[in-house]
């Protein structure tokens, strides 16, 4: 009882100003994209000019600023405003009390001593406000103690006093001070909702019109599942897909009676904080004070020209598979009858393909709930669906998956998502055999969807790799080579004994290198691997398949400088014509020659080493040795034999490196004139 008589003193206050009447917009329209984004399209009927009011969340504001469109073909559009994006904190800026001053009269009355107040009842006061205290009362024996709150005015007869419970009514002598606090009271109110925002839009026009106002804001993703029953007979040509969408209003308002369109695609969005402030920062200078005069530091300079001037400037080949051979598989008897259909959409979806996505738009309005999920079909059709098996060796080494050939023969596109795949027997029942993933799927494409694990086919795989010498030619002196480098892997399938089967083996594409076996005709190329379908006509037996994949190396060197070993070897090799051969033998006899000159040498700087080392011994004993003695005599006749030995040896050496030189230069020369 006591917070309603003070919420009603504090209304007492003030009077509300009159707000100008605001035409709510009505939501008509909503497109969702798979990208993430929503398009939502308002309508309202006007009459002359009118302001519209549409209430977003928060978060929503920056991407209505950037997207908001207006669309009125009878008028044009006056511009928009809303609360700044701290409303409240605004709205108290330049007012003398603060929002927890509004708390109760009492904190008021505190908050804004020396007003001018004029109390109403049986007791009239005017005067200033001195203080506001509270104060405890006994309500007599036994009833406790009730809080008031005690106010002191300055009248014309002196300090007067009233308890601020038990006033009539309070009023503010001043009207500005009013109009102050019925504002805050306002912003108060505007602001309840803190997480969302109320635009105003003004329009300027003439007569009765509709008005449309439409803006992209970010939206929970769309997504689509698909349903694929598979006949009784595996060698069907087509099965029935059936798609659905799965959506969720999370917009913050109920969807009722909506046009309701879906696309499937991936626009560029961006995102922009435009409902923040922004300030250009300034550079802050210093004030200046007379009488302090502080000398900026020279630093030294050059002439502006100067400166200018100086500154920087086995078994049979498998044939390729071909639909046409599938069909050719199927019994001489009339084919079975068709399956009971499954349940049709009850309406049919209108599907179109635009320049970069794929448009679902509905033919009914629908009524979406905030906070509820939505799903409903999109895509029923029949469509050519073939059984296969398809073999990855990272997936499952040993077994190929069950896999269906899906090709898109529609009007559009279908976006990707999950396909739950059934199978109908003879008798008509339906199985859940497992699940694939369907990929963006544009119209004429096909996709290979594995759905399970084909343990009825065995595969062993082997892989291995060669290198060969191709052939080689001199060219001024270089030796250029090519070499095969053959990477093989043979997979040896052992399929079912009395189903035939179309298998498709998946082999890594290597990059830069050419597929050479089995014949690339037939041979699709995805996400850098080959798709090799192999046939298997049944039987208990076992087909092999062999990929190979080949690379041509080219190598060069310069037979100046070539190891006579690896020389050798390229003399001999029969993959190098005759004349190639030649040349190679004679540069290794070259080679030789000049080996030897080297030997040579080596042989009379090793017989030197040996005299110098022996005259250091000789030395070292004539320096113990008695002067004139026969030992002493007999060191210094081997002595001067040696230095004749030493003049002997630097002859042949300069004749064993004018031989080395010789035969370099012939082994030069003959390797220059080759090519």
């Amino acid at each position: 009882m006591r917070y309603l008589l003070t919420s009603l003193a504090l209304l007492s206050l003030f009077t509300f100003p009159t707000l100008a009447f605001a035409q709510d917009l009505a939501l008509k329209r909503v497109m969702l994209s798979s990208g993430g984004m929503g398009y939502f399209e308002y309508e309202a009927a006007v009459d002359g000019d009118a302001t519209l009011k549409l209430t977003v969340s928060l978060q929503q504001v920056d991407d209505v600023l950037k997207s908001l469109v207006v669309y009125d073909d009878k008028g044009g559009v006056g511009g928009l405003s809303l609360p700044g994006r701290e409303p409240l904190a605004q709205a108290f800026k330049d007012l003398p009390f603060d929002q927890a001053s509004l708390g109760s009269p009492a904190e008021l009355l505190a908050t804004l001593k020396g007003a001018q107040v004029t109390v109403g009842g049986s007791r009239a006061i005017s005067g200033r406000i001195v203080s506001v205290q509270e104060e405890t009362v006994s309500l007599g024996t036994d009833k406790g103690t009730t809080t008031r709150t005690r106010v002191t005015l300055f009248t014309g007869l002196g300090l007067q006093q009233f308890i601020l419970e038990d006033a009539e009514n309070l009023q503010f002598a001043d009207a500005a001070l009013r109009d102050k606090v019925a504002q805050a009271l306002v912003a108060i109110q505007g602001n309840r909702a803190k997480d969302a925002r109320t635009i105003e839009l003004s329009t300027r026009g003439t007569g009765k019109r509709t008005v449309r106002v439409a803006y992209i804001v970010e939206a929970p993703v769309w997504k689509a599942s698909y349903r694929l029953t598979l006949g009784a007979d595996p060698t069907a040509a087509r099965s029935a897909l059936q798609g659905w969408a799965t959506i969720e209003n999370l917009s913050g308002q109920d969807w009722k009676d909506v046009e309701l369109t879906l696309v499937s695609g991936r626009p560029v969005a961006f995102r922009q904080a435009l409902y923040n402030a922004y300030y250009v920062t300034r550079p802050e200078v210093p004030v200046e004070v007379a009488g302090r005069l502080v000398p900026g530091v020279d630093r030294g300079g050059v002439l502006a020209d100067q400166r200018s001037k100086s500154s920087p400037p086995a078994m049979p080949a498998p044939a390729p598979y071909r639909p046409q051979q599938e069909r050719s598989m199927a019994p001489a008897a009339a084919p079975p009858p068709p399956p009971p259909p499954i349940a049709a959409a009850a309406e049919q979806i209108e599907a179109s393909d635009a320049a970069t996505q794929v448009v679902f738009k509905f033919p009914r309005a629908v009524n979406v709930d905030n906070g509820r999920t939505l799903s409903i079909p999109i895509i029923d059709r029949q469509v050519p669906a073939l059984r296969m098996a398809l073999y990855q060796a990272d997936a499952a080494a040993r077994n190929p998956l069950a896999a269906i050939r899906l090709t898109n023969d529609g009007e559009s596109g279908l976006p990707p998502g999950l396909i739950t795949l059934y199978e109908r027997d003879k008798a008509g029942s339906v199985a859940y055999v497992g699940d694939a993933r369907l990929s963006g799927f544009p119209v004429g494409e096909t996709r290979l969807l594995a759905y399970a694990l084909d343990e009825k086919i065995t595969i062993e795989r082997d892989v291995a790799q060669t290198d060969r010498l191709a052939t080689g030619t001199i060219s001024q002196g270089v030796l250029k080579l090519s070499r095969i480098v053959r990477q093989t892997a043979v997979y040896r399938v052992r399929g079912p004994a009395k189903e035939p089967r179309q298998l498709i083996v998946v082999q890594r594409r290597l990059p830069g290198w050419t597929l050479t076996k089995p014949d690339a005709k037939g041979i699709d190329i995805s996400e850098g691997n080959y798709r090799i379908p192999f046939t298997l006509p049944g039987g208990d037996q076992t087909q092999t398949l062999e990929v190979v994949q080949e690379q041509t190396q080219q190598q060069e060197l310069r037979l100046i400088d070539g190891a006579a070993d690896q020389i050798r070897v390229y003399a001999q090799a029969r993959e190098f014509d005759a004349k190639t051969r030649e040349a190679l033998t004679k540069v290794l006899q070259l080679q030789q020659s000049v080996a030897e000159a080297q030997r040579k040498g080596a042989q009379v700087d090793a017989e030197r080493q040996a005299i110098v080392q022996e005259q250091a011994r000789l030395r070292e004993n004539l320096a113990r040795v008695p002067a004139n003695s026969d030992l002493q005599r007999r060191y210094l006749a081997t002595l001067d034999k040696q230095e004749s030995d030493l003049e002997a040896l630097a002859k042949r050496k300069v004749e064993a490196e004018k031989a080395v030189e010789t035969a370099r230069d012939a082994l030069r020369t003959y390797v220059a004139q080759l090519g």
